[in-house]
């Protein structure tokens, strides 16, 4: 072969190897409504006719959509908009406002509590030009004025609003639910069509609405439940990897499919989906192992292997607490081990600061002589790095005037994972790892 037909072989298999990879990064993608729904036709029906009721002939609603973390609530939920979007009645007239209750204590903060949350809606409906400094006032002056906004106009001549909720039960505990009060309110009254949707993995979310609340919320609840079998599991392991039809390379999307359905039927590739299906059925597990494996492929390595899959499965079971212990310092590792000491003589009850340091104290009372005994604000600042890490969280959101050694803490780590930390833990003392290994606490 002559050395131009050599480099257009190489350009066209690069072209292909780089279609795929956009494929399936749009495919397995989380929020992406590219890939296909499994298991949730009658839902996906259901949602769409809601929203239909909204964008088409005006009505108000709301919904819940229940189902644990990974079920695919938020896949659906995109896939209905992304269909409702390509409809002439609703192109470029329904309004959306995304909102999410993500918890304080995480980073990344959102909308923590209503009045974040109000002067989100009012950015993302590009309403805050029209009162100018008033959108940054008090509360009261941004609900007002978002009310008078919403009920201005009828159902025939407003544009209608979704308001998509995600972390519905974190909205529950803003004060007074005065944000949700008001929502579901207006999406009772005869004025500008208003959708309120809401997703939440909390099966109770109605018993901690308040009475007021639920009163004006219309009860539609649509619950996702990964119900499939592995049988079906492996189909969609199949389906998810195989390239489309309108692939442009039909030689090598038939070439690329084949592989897949020889892939479902190896052994090794059973054990890893098997391992992975016992452990979670959710598709967004599935998806990330399936990115991981899909990462491997390269001009010169343009089909997947068994092998892939296992490496694959191999980084995805990796436990990412643990490798964040591995990079602690020595006192750290003595706090996390204070606290292990807590949860068994204490039963897993919460602790706080100072009888994490009393503990520590207790240690370096007894091993003195290869610890060094740190001032308390200095292992308080270790304290506070092991917080901002997340391997330690707060109860409950800190007073202003709370003190900090006595804010009741609860450690994110159990004990296999700090033991199994150790064994790896580079130049750790001895005595520290048998300080670790001690059943009972340093008494």
């Amino acid at each position: 072969m002559s050395k131009r037909k050599l480099k257009e072989s190489s350009a066209e298999s690069a072209e292909c190897i780089s279609q795929v990879q956009k494929i399936l990064r749009e495919r397995f993608c989380q929020h992406c409504a590219a890939g296909k729904l499994f298991g949730m036709e009658q839902q996906y029906r259901h949602l769409l006719e809601l929203l239909k009721r909204t964008t088409v002939h005006g009505e108000s609603n709301s919904a819940l959509l229940i189902g644990p973390r990974g079920s695919g609530k938020t896949a659906l939920l995109n896939h209905v908009l992304k269909d409702l979007r390509e409809t002439e009645q609703v192109r470029e007239n329904l309004l959306e406002v995304h909102l999410n209750g993500k918890n304080p204590f995480l980073p990344g903060l959102l909308q923590t509590n209503d009045k974040v949350a109000l002067k989100e809606i009012t950015r993302q409906l590009q309403l805050e030009n029209v009162v100018g400094d008033k959108v940054f006032g008090s509360f009261a002056e941004n609900l007002a004025f978002l009310l008078e906004a919403l009920r201005k106009g009828d159902r025939t001549s407003s544009c209608p609003i979704l308001f998509v909720l995600d972390e519905f039960d974190l909205f529950v505990h803003h004060k007074n639910q005065t944000l949700l009060y008001n929502l579901f309110d207006i999406s009772q009254s005869a004025q500008t069509p208003v959708t309120v949707i809401g997703l939440t993995c909390r099966q109770d979310i109605l018993e901690l609405l308040e009475k007021r609340v639920k009163s004006r919320f219309s009860h539609r609840q649509i619950y996702l439940m990964n119900s499939f079998d592995f049988k079906q599991y492996m189909k969609i392991f199949k389906k998810q990897l195989s390239l489309p039809a309108e692939f442009p390379n039909e030689s090598f999307a038939q070439k690329w499919n084949n592989n897949v359905q020889h892939l479902s039927e190896d052994r090794t590739v059973q054990a890893v989906l098997q391992n992975l299906f016992h452990h979670t059925k959710d598709l967004r597990s599935l998806h990330s192992l399936l990115m991981l494996a899909s990462s491997a492929v390269t001009v010169h390595h343009p089909l997947l292997t068994a092998a892939d899959l296992q490496e694959a499965s191999r980084q995805h079971s990796t436990d990412s607490k643990a490798n964040i212990v591995h990079g602690l310092s020595v006192l750290e590792i003595c706090l996390i081990i204070a606290m292990k000491h807590l949860n068994e003589v204490y039963d897993g009850e919460p602790f706080n600061f100072q009888m994490v340091y009393n503990e520590f104290q207790k240690f370096i009372h007894r091993k003195a002589h290869s610890m060094y005994n740190f001032e308390k604000p200095v292992v308080m600042k270790a304290f506070e790095h092991l917080l901002q890490l997340e391997l330690v969280q707060p109860l409950e959101r800190p007073a202003a005037r709370a003190q900090r050694e006595f804010l009741l803490m609860r450690l994110l780590l159990d004990s296999s994972q700090i033991m199994d930390a150790l064994q790896v833990y580079p130049n750790c003392p001895t005595d520290v790892k048998q300080w670790a290994t001690s059943s009972l606490s340093w008494l």
